[in-house]
């Protein structure tokens, strides 16, 4: 048995859980998430012991595997609408920045021109200054994907360290030509 989908999600205060046919809706004080789960498994929200238990009908290798990613899809969900998630980068490099005009996410990362990306609809992004970036949404991947495409717009090198990185992130240095 799945040691991570057996166990239960617990549901906090000010968090509604709503499952209909296969569709579970989460409703919390930063917003709702929607989503629908796999025929497979089946969700049940257990109002008094306020938790959501998620239970596979057969044994196969597909709905075992389905089995603890449901339960952490659930989890990830409760905590968005709860807490929010958030993502913070850093950008290394003389000369490289980062900017919000409207919509848009803008970086001069040591290219001819900026990059440009548009921020999706449901994340908040914020640049407290010009060399740090801040991704919160309550959805888990949407915030890690944008960050993800953000960093990938210039990866830290391995040389100078130059580039878009997560906070706290360590970059592995190489020694340059010069060194013996």
């Amino acid at each position: 048995m799945s040691r991570i989908g057996k166990k239960p999600v617990a549901i906090p205060s000010g968090v509604k859980v709503n499952i209909a046919d296969r569709e579970i809706t989460v409703e919390g004080k930063l917003g709702k998430l929607v989503w629908s789960h796999r025929p497979e498994l089946t969700v049940a929200a257990d109002e008094e012991a306020k938790a959501v238990i998620v239970t596979r009908d057969t044994d196969n290798r597909e709905s075992r595997a389905l089995h603890g990613l449901t339960r952490a899809l659930v989890q990830n969900m409760v905590i968005g609408v709860s807490e929010g998630y958030e993502k913070r980068l850093e950008i290394h490099g003389v000369g490289y920045l980062g900017a919000i005009q409207g919509d848009v996410l803008q970086l001069r990362v040591g290219f001819a021109n900026e990059i440009h990306k548009k921020i999706p609809a449901g994340l908040e992004v914020t640049c407290p200054d010009q060399t740090h970036v801040v991704v919160k949404g309550i959805d888990k991947q949407k915030v890690g994907q944008f960050a993800a495409e953000v960093r990938a717009a210039r990866k830290p090198e391995p040389y100078k360290g130059k580039g878009v990185r997560y906070e706290g992130e360590q970059i592995r240095r190489k020694a340059g030509k010069t060194a013996k």
